[in-house]
């Protein structure tokens, strides 16, 4: 469930009935075929288990049907066309994205997403501010016609010669390395590797020093261990160029646990790999070094809490620890005395979560959280002389990069602005914009952002991030959108999305939760809303709720809800703890069942933040919430849009399938539950654009049909 900014895409039963706007056809009687499970003395009665088998074609039939009536439902909405034809149109108006930069001697690395193309390129430019100089080194959309094979990740050789890319299809993160020239602008080389990436663990790369091969993360191959094996246990091995894969040597991984995530970091002189292990997703991480002679040795633990590491350039480590210090400290450890003991705390904790650490020639950029907003802080390689670079208000660092001089690039987007992509000179404290900008087809000129505080059912004070054209009334009639997550140490930081452009014309509040299980304030934060502790999250989100019907923001019949993946598990939280909360739910790629996330590939890695019904004490937290087994019959329910993937290696599709069948029985009320299952797509990522337009065009729709956004309102 990593990554799941992408799907922050926009991110109560009373008032108008929603046939008024769309007729939804009777849903057929599900088949029941209860299964009884006990857990430490538990029973636990399923009747939709069946409907976990993908591949079973009574499973096929129905998920075919519920699609079919989807589609009756939302195609037969007044305004479904002309939204997508508006999306279409205006993503095709939209200038180029640059993102995940990297810097090598005289050449910049970086994706390019381009509409109306399907997925981003892989290009090359002399400098930020040169974009006469690009070449396209890599467009995935002519290696495939429908726009399905995306770029996984990419990692340059450190003389930029060579660039190792990774590759998938239809959405499925399903990697294969693949390497090219980089002077030739993409002549591959003749060498791939299967299996580098997977959704579980993801995939990485880190180049020797001379450029002539790879250490790389990929996942035991057939026959290598039991099939229920495949996606786990993830190694590190070493590729020469040249060589068959079947000759790779394998370099680290074997002891590691089972859900490991493997991160690789090359030193800008090769001398030095950093393999960062991840425990499964709960947040602990362990850290391992190869050195000039050839072994690798571990630096640190989880227990250490070390949550972030840096190779510098000055021949030292540089870490976040939030050993003591739930919203970090920084520590520095010469990569000649590697021992964590030998580390020395060069920035103490303070009130801002420290995020993200850049180093460079002489000097440390360290990228802040302040609640949501960034900020980025500038001191000398020893945490010494602090200066503040100043950044646009309510805004968010999405990414930084030292140059090979030592300046700093990063990139900065509000929740009114898109992304741009600002350098930091040597010495000065004031940011230039580059020319790797993006412009918008439409203004958010006419947005007011506020940033106000629910107080949860504890007393803890949630922050709300609360986006509506200026001149609104707040007079309780105001259709809102409230988004949330809440999970991972992830943060909803600001981010800009044009497409809101719809819902405020409509006269449509747009609202971002930073509830607890996110990163936003810190170790503590996240804690306090993971394993036994993520009731919090719900309780959380439901105040928010609360805090804006009670300030006239909205009321419930104007009320609609969204959250994907870990969002998706709130949604069933909200669904069936304040059935009465909303009038309307969009929830994406979500997890339902608790009790059977874990059996799922990548549900293994989720169990360090959601807990194991192994533990009867997590299996007793994760029973009292988990959104399947809490549906009540004869229940009002608000209006639910599912929607899931059918590649989703993920979150397993059969999540939304079980939530459906289990809440068309139980619902009492008019309004429609509906499954849309796309065939073309996983978890989000790698979507193709064409698809992500006509999911956003079903959301909006479904949205101002629920919710009696029938016509745009008066312009100011």
């Amino acid at each position: 469930m990593r990554l799941n900014h992408f799907l922050f895409l926009l991110g109560a039963i009373v008032g108008v009935a929603p046939n008024q706007f769309g007729a939804v056809t009777p849903a057929p009687e599900t088949s029941k075929k209860p299964v009884s499970t006990q857990y430490h003395g538990v029973t636990v009665e399923d009747p939709y288990q069946w409907l976990e088998e993908d591949n079973d074609p009574q499973v096929k039939a129905w998920s075919d049907a519920q699609n079919e009536r989807t589609r009756q439902y939302l195609d037969t909405l007044p305004d479904r066309a002309a939204i997508e034809k508006q999306l279409t149109e205006w993503y095709a108006k939209t200038s180029p994205n640059y993102y995940s930069l990297v810097s090598r001697p005289r050449i910049l690395f970086a994706l390019k997403f381009q509409p109306p193309k399907q997925q981003p390129l892989l290009v090359t430019l002399a400098s930020a501010d040169d974009l006469k100089s690009e070449k396209v080194l890599l467009d995935p959309n002519l290696l495939n016609a429908k726009g399905t094979t995306t770029i996984d990740w990419f990692v340059p050789s450190l003389d930029g010669k060579h660039v190792a890319i990774s590759l998938s299809k239809g959405g499925s993160e399903d990697g294969t390395l693949h390497f090219y020239e980089t002077a030739t602008t993409g002549k591959a080389l003749p060498d791939t590797i299967a299996h580098v990436q997977y959704p579980t663990a993801g995939g990485s790369a880190a180049w020797n020093a001379d450029g002539t091969g790879v250490y790389y993360t990929r996942f035991p191959r057939k026959g290598e261990r039991p099939d229920a094996d495949l996606n786990f246990n993830q190694q590190i091995y070493f590729h020469k160029l040249g060589t068959p894969d079947t000759e790779d040597a394998y370099s680290l991984g074997e002891d590691f646990p089972r859900i490991a995530e493997i991160t690789l970091q090359a030193s800008r002189d090769g001398k030095y790999i950093l393999a960062t292990v991840a425990n499964g997703d709960g947040g602990d991480f362990e850290h391992y070094l190869l050195g000039p002679d050839g072994k690798w040795k571990q630096i640190t633990h989880f227990s250490d809490q070390i949550k972030l590491a840096r190779l510098g350039r000055d021949n030292a480590l540089y870490m976040i620890s939030r050993a003591g210090a739930p919203r970090g400290k920084l520590l520095r450890l010469p990569l000649d005395a590697p021992e964590l003991t030998n580390a020395a705390e060069i920035v103490a904790a303070g009130e801002a979560v420290i995020e993200q650490i850049v180093p460079s020639t002489d000097a440390l950029y360290v990228g802040d959280l302040l609640g949501g907003p960034s900020q980025i802080r500038r001191f000398d390689l020893n945490g010494k002389n602090e200066t503040t670079i100043p950044i646009p208000q309510i805004s968010a660092v999405q990414a930084m990069l030292a140059l090979e001089d030592g300046s700093l690039l990063f990139q900065d987007v509000s929740y009114t602005e898109p992304e741009v992509w600002f350098h930091c000179v040597n010495g000065k404290t004031e940011p230039v914009k580059t020319a790797l900008r993006s412009t918008s087809p439409v203004s958010l000129a006419d947005i007011e952002v506020r940033r106000e505080f629910a107080i949860s059912k504890d007393g803890t004070k949630i922050p709300l991030n609360i986006l509506f054209r200026k001149g609104m009334k707040r007079d309780g009639n105001n259709p809102t959108l409230l988004y949330g997550y809440g999970g991972y140490g992830i943060s909803m930081s600001p981010n800009f999305e044009f497409t809101r452009r719809l819902w405020f014309d409509r006269g449509g509040v747009y609202v971002v939760a930073n509830i607890r299980g996110g990163g936003e304030f810190g170790e503590e934060w996240h804690k306090d809303g993971n394993l036994t502790k993520k009731q919090n999250v719900f309780d959380d989100f439901a105040a928010a709720a609360d805090y804006l019907i009670k300030e006239n923001y909205t009321r419930r019949g104007k009320l609609a809800i969204q959250g994907g993946s870990n969002g998706g598990l709130l949604m069933g939280a909200m669904i069936t703890q304040h059935p009465d909360l909303c009038r309307a739910v969009v929830s994406q790629v979500g997890i339902y069942d608790m009790l059977r996330v874990e059996l799922a590939p990548n549900g293994a890695f989720n169990v360090t933040e959601f807990g194991t019904v192994k533990n009867p004490e997590q299996f007793r937290a994760l029973y009292a919430y988990s959104p399947y087994h809490h549906v009540v019959n004869d229940t009002s329910f608000p209006a639910v849009l599912m929607m899931t993937g059918a590649n989703d290696g993920r979150v397993a599709p059969y999540h939304s399938r079980k939530m459906t069948a289990r809440l068309l029985e139980a619902n009492k009320s008019e309004n429609p539950v509906l499954l849309r299952t796309s065939s073309a797509a996983g978890h989000g990522i790698g979507t193709a654009l064409s698809e992500r337009i006509k999911q956003l065009a079903d959301i909006y729709a479904f949205l101002f049909a629920q919710l009696g956004m029938t016509k745009e309102m008066p312009k100011h």
